[in-house]
């Protein structure tokens, strides 16, 4: 058996006889290909290694089955959840475990004895969700909780905010199930003396593990003793004190924080503590950050169970991107600010122990300004100020771009204004620029910083940087990290805070349960050094590509757009817009990140070695809804739909596309022609003899209906009507293609509303498309085309200001987005940009419902994707409020209907998929009478084909309250 697998001149080889051998035998996807591999080549760090293959388990006999077969090619063996990991842990050229998609149950939870037990691909979350059902949680809660694997959380030994309340992972580890690279299973937890006695006399690899184990702690426990900081947040090195006796000799303990190192989770009992029934949030706002880490010690002494902090920089990140203005607006007056969370029994015990904080720091010598939160909803908004820390100091326009590498250290939370001042001041001297922000109450700092990590100079300098900064913390008894453990960009720093003779025992540990040094190797121990497998470094050199888009946000690059995604996984939660395929599928390859490391990989070349026209990056993306939450929801912003559009159009150069693309994407032309003659047309695709041959034509699911044509087009109705005496404010109603042609009741509403409030309605001179599904086939050129004729068209209204009301949100989109990224500086595609609205919007604006007579009722209302990710406006909402209808607006996402993609039959299963995860079944449990409100046209012939009932649009509902 060869143990240079990877080094092997027969690598290829070998990593083909391995795939074979697992596709044969084992429950599992096994995914060699070079996509696959370039998919999982990094996480949210710096680092990037090519992994040998990706196998995804369905069983925990399949992990046994992987481990065995790799163990006889002699492959290492790498653990993966969530690939949130900040330092490099998980990713490495070795076979890569995905846990995520299919060992993701909740096995047992007990009340009583407050456990649950979990494999090791359950998100943080849904435990979190199921445990509150008894009011109980599991305390650790970093800002990935939406989307992180609690096999990740051992891995990486997390905390979160509220480890204030009940500690790390590691405090939270009861047991746990575990496999060697050998083949050993077995389960580990505390251990009294005489369980050791027994165990290690027994005759087999087990009792040789305890045997061993207990010679380690024996040779060290003095070492261990002195050299290991007791403070709340140390998560660099192993955790050998967990095998003293006066730890109980907890071997899960000694394992948590190990990142995959040492052994393989399969299976975890976890504690659970009682959540409080009731919360509340106290913001102090000080002169700067180090004033507010000087007050942490006396906050501590409240009794709080969250206590974060952030200093002015993090807000002024967030003011430059615009993200959460309403949110950032609600903090107390400061430039820095703690963010103190209390529990209770209910509301009032909760603020009590709030104001009693409040009463000791107001009579203090420099009290803070101060804040306590009485509505759950703002409180929520403040700790999204919070969890934005990393996505709100990535990217902000105008600086460099930011990278971790020293972005959790923690000191005692005693030296913690100390150590803020003298980080500042090492900042300062190497010229970095960075925000400060984190869990202040445990001495814990993250920051994002602008390193430069493309030039040798720049990464001799990182590097000097990185041993003053370890040098600093370790002098103030603190640890090089505080959460995201040490992986490669951190494990080169050990020796620092840890003398030889604890380093050679983290060496023997690992020894212990992997000899051959299989598992994760080169990280945490004998680790590779910090500048080695960066994923940028001195030979990143994409060539710029010739580009449709501007993409001004990112200077015009498209290479640089590729560096936009972190690998904060946000587009792996299962809530809000971003990402339906992924929500659908559970794939990495359909997550925005996955999608957007595809396209990284293709520009570099490496593993992508096709370029635009490579099947893999296709692959990826062709199950893009182009919903844009990504836009929206991301923390930094990755605009996968433009991505999207981008690569299709090159891919698509010189390429006949598929026929769907000329029936859909070239809908404006077709619908024209089926106004005319409707009639015909409507027989042409809905008679049985014709219907077959119209679904396939179009390539049309079977079961898909093809909208039928109106009798009379909006624009011929408009053309037709009486002449109406001009009065009121010029507004130009835009009738986008599908409202004119299948759906001209939804426009006639509008011109009525419009008319009642007090408007002169008009059209454009001449029939018009936003082109909005042109961008789903890459035919830009067209679009751009597309666009310069609505300008030309509109022109003089445009230079008028006269307003444009849109009823589609998905062609607002293109006047917002689209169409200043195509066109680059125009000024008048600027104008229409400021100009045009929704329609409710508008009339919000201008306080034109003021009066209107209420309707009684219920609705529910289903946001177009575009809406929430790109427009994020509240008109709709402020109507249906000016309207006294009670309503709740759905947290469901995309429809999965967006424009053609629902239609086709290779995509069917996903768009019924995203249908049904929440929108369909809460419109079939609604109460009967109660109106559905989609604005969206593809929106609507989700919701008739699977619910069979007929929504509305806003403007139909204010008609109706308008008596129109």
């Amino acid at each position: 058996m060869s143990l240079g697998f990877i080094a092997s001149p027969r690598a290829d080889d070998d990593a083909a006889a391995l795939a074979h051998a697992l596709r044969e035998t084992v429950d599992a996807e096994v995914r060699f290909d070079a996509g696959s591999r370039a998919l999982y080549a990094t996480d949210a760090s710096n680092y990037r290694q090519v992994p040998i293959g990706v196998v995804v388990p369905r069983t925990v006999q399949a992990v046994i089955d992987t481990v065995a077969l790799c163990r006889r090619h002699g492959a290492p063996v790498l653990s993966r959840g969530g690939g949130t990991s900040l330092c490099g842990q998980t990713c490495n050229a070795a076979v890569v475990l995905d846990f995520s998609k299919y060992l993701n149950r909740i096995l047992s939870i007990d009340p009583e004895m407050k456990t649950a037990r979990v494999q090791p691909g359950v998100v943080l979350d849904r435990l979190r969700e199921a445990a509150e059902r008894h009011h109980l949680t599991f305390a650790p809660d970093p800002a990935t909780h939406s989307h992180n694997t609690l096999g990740g959380m051992i891995g990486n030994n997390s905390c979160g905010p509220h480890s204030v309340m009940g500690g790390e992972t590691i405090r939270n580890v009861i047991e746990l199930d575990i496999l060697t690279y050998d083949g050993t299973r077995m389960t580990v937890g505390a251990t009294a003396s005489h369980a050791w006695d027994a165990l290690a006399a027994r005759d087999d690899r087990i009792g040789d593990i305890y045997r061993k184990l207990r010679s380690l702690r024996d040779k060290y426990a003095d070492d261990i003793r002195q050299h290991m900081p007791r403070i709340p947040r140390r998560v660099s090195g192993y955790s050998l004190e967990a095998l003293l006796p006066e730890y109980e000799g907890q071997v899960a303990h000694a394992l948590i924080g190990t990142e995959g190192t040492c052994v393989v989770v399969l299976e975890a009992t976890l504690r659970l503590v009682d959540s409080p029934r009731a919360r509340s949030l106290l913001a102090l706002g000080y002169p700067d950050v180090f004033h507010a880490a000087n007050h942490v010690m006396a906050v501590m002494d409240a009794g709080p169970i969250a206590v974060e902090g952030m200093d002015d920089r993090l807000i002024s990140d967030m003011k430059a991107l615009r993200m959460h203005p309403e949110d950032v607006a609600l903090l107390p007056p400061g430039n820095g600010w703690l963010l103190a969370e209390f529990g209770g029994d209910d509301k009032a015990q909760a603020d009590a122990r709030a104001r009693h904080l409040m009463d000791a720091l107001g009579a203090a010598s420099d009290p803070p300004s101060m804040k306590l939160f009485d509505n759950p909803a703002e409180e929520k908004l403040i700790w999204r100020v919070r969890e934005s820390g990393l996505g709100a100091t990535a990217h902000v326009p105008n600086q460099k771009i930011t990278w971790e590498g020293w972005e959790d250290s923690a000191v005692p939370p005693v030296h913690l204004a100390e150590y803020l001042r003298r980080l500042r001041a090492l900042f300062d001297q190497y010229g970095y620029g960075c925000a400060l922000y984190g869990h202040f109450g445990q001495g814990c700092v993250h920051t994002r910083i602008d390193f430069d990590l493309e030039t040798a100079q720049g990464i001799e300098t990182w590097r000097r940087f990185l041993q003053d900064a370890a040098h600093l913390v370790v002098s103030l008894g603190g640890s090089i990290s505080g959460e995201h453990g040490d992986g490669q960009s951190k494990a080169d720093l050990l020796p620092i805070m840890y003398p030889e003779r604890i380093m050679r025992a983290f060496g023997e540990f690992k020894q212990v349960w992997d000899p051959l040094n299989r598992m994760n190797p080169g990280k945490v121990v004998n680790p590779y050094h910090v500048d080695q497998n960066l994923r940028i470094g001195t030979a990143y050199n994409p060539p710029e590509q010739p580009v449709h888009f501007h993409y001004t946000k990112d200077n015009g690059s498209f290479p640089r757009a590729m560096l936009r995604c972190v690998g904060v996984g946000e587009c792996r939660k299962n809530n809000g817009v971003m990402c339906p395929s992924y929500m659908a599928t559970g794939e990495e390859l359909h997550s925005t990140r996955g999608r957007a490391r595809m396209l990284f990989e293709m520009l570099k070349g490496e593993v992508v070695q096709d370029g635009w026209r490579s099947e893999a990056v296709h692959n990826a993306l062709d199950l893009c809804l182009s919903c844009k939450g990504c836009k929206g929801e991301c923390p930094v912003n990755v605009d996968m739909a433009t991505y999207r559009a981008e690569f299709m159009a090159h891919y698509y150069a010189h390429r006949r596309r598929p026929r769907e693309a000329y029936a859909f994407g070239l809908i404006d032309r077709w619908a024209r022609v089926g106004s005319a003659a409707p009639g015909v047309v409507n027989v042409l695709t809905h008679a049985p003899l014709f219907a077959q041959a119209a679904h396939l034509l179009a390539n049309v699911a079977a079961d898909r209906e093809i909208p039928r044509f109106a009798a009379q087009s909006f624009r011929a109705w408009f053309a037709r009507r009486p002449p109406h005496p001009a009065r009121g404010r010029r507004v130009i109603l835009w009738p986008d293609t599908f409202t004119n042609a299948f759906e001209p009741d939804i426009a006639r509403s509008a011109v009525a509303v419009l008319e009642a409030t007090g408007h002169d309605v008009h059209l454009p001179i001449r029939p018009l498309c936003c082109g909005r599904p042109l961008y789903e086939y890459g035919m830009l050129d067209r679009a751009r085309a597309y666009l310069r004729q609505v300008l030309e068209t509109m022109a003089d209204d445009i230079r008028r200001g006269t307003p444009v009301i849109v009823l589609e949100p998905a062609c607002l989109s293109v006047f917002h987005e689209e169409m200043g990224e195509l066109l680059g500086g125009d000024e008048q595609a600027m104008r229409l940009r400021q100009q045009s609205f929704l329609l409710p919007d508008f009339l919000c604006d201008g306080r034109a419902l003021q009066g209107v007579p209420p309707l009684s009722g219920q609705a529910l209302v289903h946001p177009h994707c575009h809406h929430r990710s790109v427009l994020k406006t509240i008109g709709e909402e402020q109507a249906l409020h000016a309207l006294g209808l009670q309503y709740r607006v759905l947290d469901s996402g995309c429809c999965g209907m967006a424009g053609s993609f629902g239609f086709l039959p290779d995509k069917q299963a996903v768009a019924d998929a995203c249908a049904q995860r929440t929108l369909i079944p809460a419109i079939k449990a609604r109460q009967a009478q109660a109106m559905v409100v989609a604005d969206g046209f593809s929106c609507r012939q989700q919701i008739r084909h699977h619910a069979d009932m007929v929504p509305l649009h806003i403007a139909e509902v204010l008609a109706r309250a308008l008596g129109c």
